[in-house]
């Protein structure tokens, strides 16, 4: 399956994308939240489909809000490809580099990205989420994947100066509004063939600047959610983000490029569909 959440930002409601198609099913789900998959929420939609119940269709032009709603936390892994610690000279991880987005930076995945008051550095990274199915702690790897509800884009969007230059924890530089566009859609394992091979790409304006495959990643799903489960316990619907691949702003030599208000940044994944954001500044 593939799970949507459409309308407007903070009402939004639950739905199913199938084909290109758009169907509305707040009349079997109230929405995609902790409760959802903590109830066996997917397995009841799924048998519920299967009735072939009249779903009312939703328009294509009505917005596409973030297709989980505001999870218990955003856990982000950072330096998780080779090439990109290369790229931002940082040696590469012995274990998992783990940092947290705030859950109000999570947004629509064509919201606007509003680049943050008195920013200077704001910078792209597509990266590959996936969401906590069930409660996990102390998680074996041979057992991870049960633990996971499914796979989505997202755009760690990362105001550099906030984040490296105002005297430590990454935080300050991810967590500000907008700065978690997830989306279009949750695909479900089952509409993945392979994770550890998806193509990825992400563009400014038109030019590419990522361009890699999930193949490159330092520490694949299984091992991150075994990992992540000995320090917290993971909830479900949380959503898990995996890092970005080379060719981020900050990277790039001899200047680096960072978002300026009027960019338009384009995203995509193949399986997970695409997303765009423009970029504004911000104004009370």
């Amino acid at each position: 399956m593939k799970l949507i959440r459409f309308g407007e930002a903070g009402k939004e409601k639950p739905g199913i994308l199938i084909g290109e198609k758009r169907f509305d099913v707040s009349s079997i789900v109230t929405d995609y939240n902790e409760t959802f998959f903590e109830e066996n929420g997917l397995e009841k939609l799924k048998k519920a489909l299967e009735n072939n119940p009249v779903l009312p269709e939703v328009d294509a032009n009505v917005r596409l809000g973030s297709p989980v709603a505001r999870p218990s936390k955003i856990i982000c892994i950072g330096l998780n490809y080779v090439d990109h610690c290369l790229e931002t000279n940082a040696p590469i991880p012995a274990e998992p580099i783990i940092f947290f987005k705030s859950t109000t930076s999570l947004c629509g995945p064509n919201d606007d990205l509003i680049i943050p008051k008195n920013s200077e550095k704001t910078d792209w990274e597509i990266e590959l989420a996936f969401i906590v199915g069930k409660k996990a702690s102390y998680v074996e790897e041979a057992d991870a994947l049960d633990y996971v509800a499914g796979y989505a884009l997202l755009n760690d969007y990362s105001e550099r100066a906030f984040q490296i230059e105002r005297g430590g924890q990454w935080a300050k530089g991810k967590g500000c509004d907008t700065f978690a566009p997830l989306g279009p859609f949750l695909a479900t394992q089952d509409e993945i063939a392979d994770v550890n091979n998806i193509p990825m790409w992400l563009t400014v304006n038109g030019k590419k600047f990522q361009n890699s495959n999930t193949s490159n990643l330092v520490f694949k799903i299984p091992f991150l959610v075994h990992y992540l489960s000995q320090f917290m316990t993971l909830l479900p619907g949380d959503i898990i983000s995996t890092g970005t691949p080379p060719g981020v702003g900050l990277g790039i030599k001899p200047d680096p490029i960072y978002i300026k208000a009027g960019d338009v940044i384009e995203l995509g994944m193949d399986g997970l569909g695409s997303s765009k954001q423009h970029a504004v500044a911000y104004t009370k």
